[in-house]
């Protein structure tokens, strides 16, 4: 479970999270949405612990997310795929996970089989395409097979068969009762694997609500998000 209490950051004078409250469960998939610049990025690098908040609380199953001791077994996290030695394979780079958090090295073995990438596993990172690049942050989100897991825009750069499997990916997790958060700004996506839906805008709250909810009175479920962020906009202009 995440739970975040008037989250706020501050960088200066610009305010990228205002205030923040919301609980994410387990046993479903709960999607995080808002424009560019909403603050989605910040609150999720607060989450996992990689920037400390200019007040309030988060809580990753009941701890502050530095506070765990084997973090990878509570917290998996995929923010930027990109994000590996360029020179590394994508085995050598799920192994150094391994070993530095006492997990076995068959599972390093199960989840290049699982994410597709067993037939490039021995290439350098650096040379992936995004849609691989996608499937090994992945993979190294699942290594310890943790409590509550943490995707940034998963399905960029997949195929119409990747996507597929990220859908089908996001509901074993939660039919497994694991905490899932997806961020993404495709509403479309969203909607066929969100349980539940986070939008935020200007570092804000707009929504904490399920997707029949949310689209209700409207024609769709885009046309009720860009009435919903635009509203934001204005509101913050004036």
């Amino acid at each position: 479970m995440i739970e975040i209490h008037e989250l706020t950051k501050r960088y200066g004078s610009v305010t990228a999270v205002d205030g923040l409250t919301f609980t994410v469960r387990p046993g479903e998939v709960t999607g995080f949405l808002g424009p560019n610049g909403a603050g989605k990025s910040t609150t999720m690098r607060m989450i996992v612990g990689l920037d400390v908040p200019t007040s309030g609380a988060v809580l990753v199953n009941s701890k502050p997310p530095r506070a765990h001791a084997a973090p990878l077994r509570e917290l998996g996290a995929m923010l930027d795929p990109r994000a590996v030695h360029p020179t590394r394979s994508a085995y050598h780079h799920l192994l150094a996970l391994a070993r530095t958090s006492g997990i076995r090295r068959s599972r390093v073995d199960e989840l290049i089989e699982a994410v597709g990438l067993a037939g490039a596993a021995r290439r350098g990172a650096g040379k992936f395409s995004l849609g691989m690049s996608q499937r090994l942050g992945i993979a190294a989100a699942l290594l310890g097979d943790p409590h509550t897991v943490i995707l940034d825009e998963p399905v960029n750069g997949l195929d119409v068969e990747g996507i597929r499997w990220i859908r089908g990916l996001l509901a074993d997790l939660a039919a497994r009762g694991k905490t899932v958060l997806v961020s993404s700004h495709l509403m479309s996506e969203v909607a066929q694997t969100a349980h539940r839906l986070i939008v935020i805008g200007q570092g804000r709250l707009l929504a904490d609500t399920t997707v029949a909810a949310l689209s209700a009175g409207y024609a769709s479920l885009e046309d009720a998000y860009v009435h919903l962020t635009d509203d934001a906009v204005e509101y913050r202009a004036a």
